[in-house]
């Protein structure tokens, strides 16, 4: 799973249609204080991987304590998630220009990782918005810092020489 984390200090996705209009099926979703996730899965993602995330997302500390160091998570500042699909972040330009999917997971799988994502996001007891699934949406939002971190699964959860050699 990449998911790319921006800390914001406001964002808000909105759903539209082919022609650039709001979807009147969506109500749009917005967060003050907190994370907004770009989530990009693969077909071998799961549980493990969630799992991981949740917990590297609630307790990553991006956010300034009194002495305005970034000393504080999500949790302790009482921030708020918006996470939104992005099967895009697992583009592959190597071969032309034109970019490459095949390694963004098959969508109904996909879905299922990012909604369980979520659900165990909001079971920490973080809020969190959502965007929809496959839609086309349009992202608005105000990074601050600007903070921008990005979180692959793949990478952090395979040990490394120097740790497992412990």
């Amino acid at each position: 799973m990449r998911i790319v984390i921006q800390r914001v200090s406001h964002a808000r996705v909105d759903v539209v249609d082919e022609q650039g209009q709001p979807d009147p099926d969506f109500h749009p979703q917005s967060i003050g204080t907190g994370l907004l996730l770009l989530v990009a899965v693969q077909d071998s993602d799961g549980d493990a991987q969630v799992d991981y995330a949740v917990r590297k997302l609630t307790r990553m500390r991006i956010f300034a304590d009194e002495e305005g160091r970034m000393n504080r998570s999500v949790l302790d500042c009482g921030g708020s998630i918006l996470s939104i699909s992005q099967f895009t972040l697992y583009a592959d330009l190597r071969h032309g220009n034109r970019p490459s999917f095949m390694a963004a997971g098959e969508p109904r799988h996909a879905q299922k990782v990012w909604q369980d994502l979520n659900r165990a996001l909001a079971a920490t007891g973080v809020p969190v918005a959502v965007g929809q699934f496959g839609a086309h949406m349009r992202v608005d939002l105000v990074n601050d810092g600007p903070v921008t971190i990005l979180l692959d699964t793949d990478r952090l959860m395979k040990p490394t020489a120097s740790s497992s050699a412990i």
